[in-house]
Formats: C-alpha cells, sequence, structure tokens
C-alpha cells in the first residue's frame, strides 16, 4: 500500500512540474511573439520609408516633367506619417511603447500621407525646387 501512494505522489510532483514548464514556455512564447510583431511592423515601416525616399529622389533627379507612381504598404499601428522638408517622419505605436523613426532624403520634400494602415499608391512629381508627394 504504501509504494501505491509513494508512486502516485511522485506522480503528481511531475506532472505539477511539467505543467510549471509549460506555463512558462508559454509565457515566453507569448513576450517574444509581440517583440518580433514589433521588429516586422517596423522594419515593413522602414521599406515604406526608404522606397518613397529613393523614388522621390530619382524623380527629382531625372527633372521636373518627371512623375511616377508607386504603390507601398503601410503597417498597422502607424500612428503618424509626416513629410519634412527634408525627411519623413514616422511614429510607429508598439507593445514596449512610442518608436519615431526619421529617414532623411537628398531632395526637399512636400505632400501629406495619412497614417491609415494598408497598400498606397503614391504619384511622385518633380517639380522646381521638390519633389510633390500626393
Amino acid at each position: 500500500m504504501k509504494s501505491n501512494s509513494q508512486a502516485s505522489v511522485e506522480y503528481m510532483i511531475i506532472v505539477g512540474f511539467v505543467t510549471f514548464l509549460v506555463i512558462i514556455i508559454i509565457g515566453m512564447a507569448y513576450f517574444y511573439s509581440d517583440l518580433i510583431k514589433d521588429k516586422i511592423k517596423i522594419n515593413q515601416a522602414e521599406t515604406f520609408a526608404v522606397q518613397l525616399i529613393n523614388s522621390a529622389e530619382s524623380v527629382f533627379f531625372s527633372g521636373e516633367p518627371s512623375k511616377t507612381l508607386v504603390r507601398l504598404y503601410l503597417p498597422e499601428n502607424v500612428r503618424s506619417v509626416e513629410i519634412n522638408s527634408d525627411s519623413i517622419v514616422i511614429n510607429i505605436s508598439t507593445s514596449s511603447g512610442f518608436n519615431i523613426r526619421a529617414f532623411t532624403s537628398k531632395v526637399p520634400l512636400q505632400g501629406n500621407i495619412s497614417s491609415s494602415p494598408g497598400v498606397k499608391i503614391f504619384s511622385i512629381e518633380a517639380k522646381n525646387n521638390y519633389v510633390l508627394i500626393s
């Protein structure tokens, strides 16, 4: 009788230990999945800005009548996209707070970009002294 109760107690200890380990692993996976999602959003926003600036520079250096259309993806949780005279500033909401990224341009920029997520089509047009993004 004593060996049966001892085996039952050992079994319950093992089950409790395994359950504890599974809970820890699930918690860590949830934490790291949020970090990975944030990195993906930031990388998508960086790709958005870099491609937009590259297109603007290409159009500007081609001359004033140049114009092109670009199709770019803006990820979710982007709070704002601001076009300054020589940069694009993107404010992204992440699980750890706000992340502000600035991307500089070699050419003067003007225009407005909405922060709504999704695929956007931009008209990039070279003007006399700047590039118009609309």
